[in-house]
């Protein structure tokens, strides 16, 4: 072997060295495109109806923390607020969210589509959850709106225990956390869950 020879493959080495780190380097970008949703917002907004659809239209699971919350108890959510009271109930769903955006979840690691529990935002350990790298949309409805949805649209003279007013007083005081916490906003009045998630979908993959 000439001294020319050997000098010509030692510089070649560093070149070989390279190539599969830069092979590696699409599947890496790749994983990192891979999107992260969060859908908040007032109960009646359809997070559980939208969801599913944009998983599908981002090609992304789908979890919804009240089915898991369900699920790990046992009975419907409302069962449990009204068996066990609401502070359990919220114990449990931080539990949820916690797995479901955990350092190391699936969803962190391969994307997916949450939709957390109408007031699941009011925790300050689940606002933490919500950085980073996942998009966070809130859907909005007016107050008619929600009202309609969870059937307290009817007038009536006698409301024992006011619900409409819980309601409002409910919606006014998330809604500052809802619009501070979310990076992106749809309303969803006038709009069907398959209009919601084509309009979603189209506001995340422009990020």
């Amino acid at each position: 072997m000439t001294q020319g020879t050997q000098g010509t493959r030692e510089a070649q080495k560093p070149q070989d060295a390279q190539k599969p780190q830069e092979a590696q380097e699409p599947r890496e970008a790749r994983k990192a495109k891979t999107p992260l949703v969060v859908l908040i917002g007032p109960p009646g907004a359809g997070k559980s109806a939208v969801g599913p659809l944009l998983a599908g239209r981002l090609g992304v699971a789908f979890r919804d923390t009240d089915a898991e919350v369900g699920a790990a108890a046992g009975k419907p959510v409302s069962d449990i607020f009204i068996e066990n009271g609401e502070e359990a109930f919220r114990g449990l769903e931080r539990e949820a969210v916690t797995r479901a955006l955990g350092e190391r979840s699936e969803l962190r690691q391969h994307g997916g589509v949450l939709a957390l529990g109408s007031g699941a935002v009011v925790d300050a350990g689940v606002q933490r959850l919500l950085g980073e790298p996942a998009t966070v949309v809130y859907l909005s409805a007016e107050f008619g709106t929600v009202a309609r949805r969870i059937g307290l649209d009817r007038p009536r003279v006698v409301i024992p225990g006011n619900p409409r007013g819980r309601l409002r007083a409910m919606l006014d005081e998330r809604d500052a956390i809802y619009q501070r916490l979310a990076a992106i906003t749809v309303p969803t009045d006038d709009l069907d869950p398959g209009e919601l998630a084509d309009q979603i979908a189209a506001g995340i993959t422009e990020k």
